[in-house]
């Protein structure tokens, strides 16, 4: 789902958005029906996940070094300096 989140543009809309389906998509994994409510929280520990939001700043820190790290005229990291 978070494939290329690296290098979206992020706002809190499209965050939220993000994670209200993921959310969705692990409560049906967990087999949790409405009834049976859980926090956030609890949903992503049960699953071992970390909120989008993390994600996403975790995978850009590691796309920003991994192109800091590319020769000096390669075009994303002449792009990203």
């Amino acid at each position: 789902m978070l494939y290329g989140a690296e290098t979206w543009r992020t706002s809190t809309t499209t965050i939220k958005k993000v994670q209200v389906f993921i959310n969705g998509c692990l409560r049906k994994i967990l087999n949790t029906h409405w009834p049976d409510t859980i926090s956030n929280r609890l949903l992503w520990e049960r699953t071992n996940q970390l909120p989008a939001e993390e994600e996403i700043r975790k995978r850009r820190w590691n796309w920003i070094g991994h192109t800091l790290r590319k020769s000096s005229n390669c075009i994303t990291r002449q792009a990203l300096t």
